[in-house]
């Protein structure tokens, strides 16, 4: 006997139900009688025992098979630091992810500020390793041509940990398209301060770029991109094990 799905009807009370809400509770939500509703709890008990519908997972499991996807990026030295945080983890939860986002944890205020900066930095490396896949905002910060340190840092320790990385920059240019030459040599282009514009037709360090899927756009984009291929397509995080921890 093949399974089906359960009906709209069955869903809405095996939803209230795995909520914890009591028969009477649930009978008032969806403006039926208590009675009908332990009827029809007895006829899903029944076809569930005889295999004949699969049961909605529990908001636990559902919660365990989304993939965990950690935001990095400097977006928490914005003045909307907060705001901003709150978009990045509904655009994830549009998509089916859980967005993990720096500024998360509370900071207990009685810490002094370096004893504040280690509590962040344990913080966010423990987000890190909880999750499936690292996505970073890699475009410039605070000066042309170089993403944020601490992002860079973070990427870096995704991938001594093996996980997936994505990345998003808002532009396509390379590096020698976006920063100034002062000088130029034999090896190519050199910065005001002196160093080497380096040449890879890349658009940041290879380091970062070699070890990233980067995207061209935003996090919406990005996040678009990360379905496509990591949940549509051959691979699957989240409870699958696919991302080392």
């Amino acid at each position: 006997m093949s399974k089906r799905n359960p009906t709209k009807s069955q869903r809405a009370v095996m939803e209230l139900l795995d909520q914890g809400l009591p028969v009477e509770q649930i009978a008032n939500s969806l403006g039926k009688s208590a009675l009908a509703v332990k009827k029809q709890l007895s006829r899903i008990k029944r076809r569930v025992r005889e295999g004949r519908i699969d049961p909605s997972p529990l908001p636990i499991e559902r919660a365990a098979s989304e993939p965990r996807i950690y935001l990095a990026g400097f977006d928490v030295f914005g003045r909307d630091a907060k705001e901003h945080g709150e978009h990045l983890k509904q655009l994830c939860r549009d998509r089916g992810f859980v967005g993990l986002y720096p500024l998360d944890g509370q900071v207990p205020s009685s810490l002094r500020r370096q004893d504040a900066a280690r509590w962040i930095y344990a913080a966010n490396i423990e987000l890190i390793r909880s999750a499936d896949i690292v996505m970073a905002n890699l475009d410039d910060f605070r000066g042309s041509g170089e993403p944020d340190s601490g992002t860079a840092f973070e990427v870096g320790f995704a991938a001594a940990l093996g996980k997936p990385i994505w990345a998003y920059r808002s532009s396509g240019e390379t590096l020698v398209e976006r920063v100034k030459a002062a000088a130029i040599g034999a090896e190519g282009g050199f910065c005001a301060g002196g160093y080497l514009i380096e040449d890879f037709g890349l658009s940041v360090n290879l380091m970062l770029a070699c070890s990233t899927q980067l995207v061209v756009g935003g996090p919406a984009g990005c996040l678009d991109a990360i379905r496509s291929e990591v949940v549509e397509g051959s691979h699957h995080v989240g409870g699958s094990g696919l991302a080392k921890r």
